[in-house]
């Protein structure tokens, strides 16, 4: 008796037991099947670019048919996959992408708002207006080489006597050089004073013009004929005033026609040379108004204008020397002097423009991330110009009235993969942003869907 009561209860436990396993197989075949409300275990979950969780089921909350278009690894967004699974790349399941996720295209992520306030996103408009764009450099003083003067002798002498003059010394206008000896001039002033006692005014304009044509000044022929007496020596004199850059003669030596005897810098108007980056050379042209400020008199500003940019420039601190003229009435700029420049714009046209915090610069792009309807950001690759005190000009990629983010980008980096959208852009993998907390990990190049590839380890088909 009591055998068959124990051959009844093993023959029960292995009924509850074939009952249980043939209604767990029936649960999992029709929960696969989507025939029924039977749901044997939640489907996994993961975080998507948005910030929100997504499932991996076909029908979100509402009801609605959402499939996916295809299933990618977060860390590596060019890499698409056909069905859900571990990602080969990292230890994490797969995340879906959905139609209704890319409505603002490819290149474009969708944040969260509250994740947006969270990061502390601050966007700018692209305006179009005029912008000041002063110029500051530096410079030196200089003598200015169109005012030079080159004294050279007339005649062949001998230098009779030098006056107490050397390289470097200012004089004025008119100040003795030295006292030059021509011999050959002692019989044509001869010959002139006996004319002038004979009264034949046509032999003595003749003999007058002999005397000029010998490189005698019309003003010793005055004195000779006022003073009716010879003159053999000449008074070199400086034909402008200025600075004595070189002077050639000596006591007792001797010169020969058209040798020169002095150079004279004049001192009327300088020269302030100053270097310009080559990109800023354009805010420069001949005629532009210029401020400078000397070291030596500090609180004065002195005008002038831009006269040249000189053709050649510095190969090693990539510059163009542009030269400025200066008014120097006093004498008092002095060529060495240390000058500081600024030069104003003249340029009026209406650009378009955005805060230069808002640039991005990958190495090889320009970027900047474009702030679009519900929460999508859209980087995009611009074109710039100069910069003008905190604005970038805008050459191509953007239109006025846009907005674009100006604080926060690299935290939208970070947050939203968005190191895949730019690297999509560039076709490669890119620099990782300030602030961004995601390891650098080199992207693969987007490849289209593989239907029969499993992404799960170790399975293949």
């Amino acid at each position: 008796m009591n055998g068959t009561r124990q051959n009844w209860i093993v023959f029960f436990v292995a009924a509850a037991a074939v009952l249980a396993a043939v209604s767990a197989g029936a649960g999992y075949w029709f929960a696969r099947r989507g025939g029924g409300p039977i749901n044997l275990r939640q489907p996994a979950t993961s975080m998507s670019p948005t910030g929100s969780v997504s499932s991996s089921d076909a029908v979100d909350a509402g009801g609605k048919d959402r499939r996916p278009l295809y299933w990618y690894d977060p860390m590596v967004p060019n890499q698409h996959f056909a069905k859900p699974g571990k990602s080969p790349f990292m230890d994490m399941q797969l995340v879906p992408q959905y139609a209704d996720a890319g409505g603002g295209g490819e290149g474009s992520v969708k944040i969260d708002p509250s994740i947006v306030q969270n990061l502390g996103v601050r966007l700018t408009p692209v305006e179009r207006g005029t912008l000041s764009r002063p110029l500051d450099a530096v410079g030196s003083i200089t003598f200015n080489q169109r005012n030079v003067a080159i004294v050279q002798a007339r005649t062949s002498g001998f230098v009779a006597r030098v006056y107490a003059r050397a390289p470097g010394d200012v004089i004025r206008r008119e100040a003795p050089l030295a006292d030059l000896l021509v011999p050959e001039w002692a019989g044509a002033q001869t010959e002139f004073l006996a004319l002038l006692k004979s009264g034949d005014r046509e032999l003595v304009d003749a003999a007058r013009q002999r005397l000029l044509l010998l490189g005698m000044p019309a003003e010793l022929v005055a004195s000779i004929e006022a003073s009716r007496q010879p003159r053999t020596t000449v008074t070199v004199r400086a034909p402008q005033g200025g600075v004595i850059e070189s002077l050639e003669v000596r006591e007792g030596m001797t010169v020969a026609s058209g040798a020169t005897l002095a150079k004279i810098n004049g001192l009327a108007t300088v020269w302030l040379e100053a270097a310009l980056p080559e990109a800023q050379a354009e805010l420069a042209p001949v005629g532009r108004s210029v401020e400078a400020h000397l070291t030596a008199y500090p609180g004065e500003t002195f005008k002038g204008r831009v006269i040249a940019v000189l053709p050649e420039a510095n190969t090693e601190t990539r510059t163009l020397r542009v030269r400025i003229e200066l008014a120097n009435p006093n004498g008092r700029l002095r060529p060495g002097m240390f000058a500081q420049v600024r030069l104003e714009s003249g340029d009026q046209t209406p650009r378009l423009y955005v805060a230069s915090e808002s640039i991005i610069h990958t190495g090889t792009r320009t970027v900047v991330v474009v702030a679009g309807a519900q929460g999508r950001f859209v980087p995009t690759e611009v074109q710039t110009g100069g910069d003008v005190d905190g604005k970038t000009i805008i050459l191509q990629g953007l239109t006025e009235g846009q907005k674009v983010v100006a604080s926060g980008q690299f935290l939208i980096d970070s947050e939203a993969s968005l190191k895949g959208v730019l690297a999509r852009l560039g076709g490669g993998s890119t620099p990782m942003g300030e602030g961004s907390a995601m390891p650098q990990v080199s992207t693969m190049p987007e490849s289209p869907l593989q239907p029969g590839h499993d992404p799960t380890p170790g399975t293949r088909r």
